[in-house]
């Protein structure tokens, strides 16, 4: 068995088998496949497919590539959520002590940037001091005492899909959905959760840019989760548009904060509760309207905020100093008429050029850069109006380019919806 003739198998769409998938993730750990053989491997696999069986090995085998998370000690239930990915999506950082606040643990582990998309981590490390590694003692005693807790995935917890996710970032191999299953169901299986809610972006600004892709991916992240008896529901999403108005590091944690003290961004509201409402309501076997009602109220009492400033506290951080860069450029509106379409998949782009996200897995990413909106998807603006804060540093302002993000009409177009459907 050798990896170029697994290449050339998969290469000429042929189904891989268990051993052969083994003997790759083995290789690749051991550094007996190089990065450029799992590179044509993964091109190969993103053109090609794979199975479902196939795609429940690949899962499977990266799950007991490492170690995985004991949770027993965790004295409630563990719901998990996760995002495949969207431009500002912030919503883990609103929703981790939304859903803790209403009773429930959220003991979670996020990844990194991948591609035009931003990282949960990155963005709590725009926090000053911020720890986003914590031993697994002070983890499982910071749930017990405050219900939540966000830090970055551990070293041997599914090591095999910590690199191939790095090389997928740089390799153009984000979009295969055997590929996005296996990353994201493995890592939810070893994470220890009991439940899973998985929100799947689809459009242009997420790694699916269609629902019926969209819906296969979710509908074998379900079948994943019941094979190994987790609930596992997932959430179609819009993602057409970013969401909210950050797009950034810094700027979004900020956002999330300004969110959680009352400060609400439409489609970060609906989406935010959606979720929620969901996850309380499989994590206490109550009614989705019950739950949405606990969901609302811990929002607008406070207790979700004070929630978030409970776990900065527990993870060393320092709310008041929050990475953000002191040059800021306006950028305004060439003429006036609806707003039909604000291209995320640009805007996260743009971002990323100024050195908000990474070419290469190796990048040092500007925590203090970003956009902030002035207007969103439907609002009627100005000629000379301000579309757009730009936070930048070292990169350039392509202030033609941003304009072109904006699609600028006087006929206002039906949007399609935030929330498609929901797959269980």
């Amino acid at each position: 068995m050798n990896i170029i003739d697994i290449i050339n198998k998969k290469k000429n769409k042929q189904t891989l088998t268990f051993e052969e998938l083994d003997y790759v993730i083995k290789g690749y750990l051991n550094d007996e496949i190089k990065d450029y053989q799992m590179s044509a491997l993964l091109m190969a696999i993103t053109i090609n497919g794979m199975s479902e069986e196939e795609t429940i090995n690949l899962t499977n085998i990266m799950l007991n590539s490492g170690d995985t998370i004991d949770l027993s000690e965790v004295n409630n239930i563990v719901v998990d959520k996760h995002s495949t990915g969207g431009v500002g999506d912030k919503t883990t950082l609103v929703l981790a002590p939304l859903v803790a606040a209403c009773g429930l643990t959220i003991a979670k582990m996020s990844g990194r940037g991948l591609g035009h998309t931003g990282g949960t981590i990155d963005k709590l490390e725009s926090i000053k001091d911020f720890k986003v590694d914590i031993s697994n003692e002070d983890f499982i005693k910071q749930v017990n005492e405050i219900n939540v807790a966000l830090v970055s995935q551990k070293d041997n917890l599914v090591p095999a899909d910590k690199l191939i996710y790095a090389l997928r970032d740089v390799t153009g191999t984000t979009s295969s959905i055997p590929l996005i299953a296996s990353s994201i169901m493995s890592k939810k299986l070893a994470s220890g959760a009991s439940k899973f809610v998985l929100d799947v972006k689809v459009g242009e600004g997420a790694l699916i840019d269609n629902l019926d892709d969209a819906r296969k991916l979710a509908k074998l992240m379900v079948k994943i989760g019941k094979a190994n008896n987790k609930e596992t529901i997932c959430v179609l999403t819009n993602m057409d548009e970013p969401l909210g108005c950050a797009i950034g590091n810094g700027v979004e944690v900020i956002e999330s904060i300004n969110f959680l003290k009352g400060n609400h961004v439409e489609d970060l509201y609906t989406l935010t509760t959606s979720l929620a409402a969901i996850m309380v309501s499989i994590g206490k076997d109550v009614g989705i309207r019950q739950a949405l009602i606990e969901v609302t109220e811990k929002l607008e009492n406070g207790e979700a905020y004070q929630k978030f400033l409970d776990m900065v506290s527990y993870q060393g951080g320092n709310i008041k100093e929050i990475e953000l860069s002191s040059k800021i450029h306006s950028i305004r509106s060439n003429k006036s008429g609806y707003i039909n379409r604000i291209d995320p998949l640009k805007i996260g782009n743009l971002v990323k050029q100024l050195g908000g996200g990474r070419t290469s897995k190796d990048d040092v990413i500007d925590l203090g850069v970003g956009f902030l909106l002035n207007k969103k998807v439907g609002d009627h603006v100005l000629e000379n109006e301000e579309l757009l804060k730009v936070y930048y540093g070292r990169g350039d302002i392509k202030i033609k380019d941003i304009i072109n993000c904006f699609e600028i009409d006087i006929i206002e177009k039906t949007q399609n919806p935030l929330i498609y459907e929901v797959i269980k």
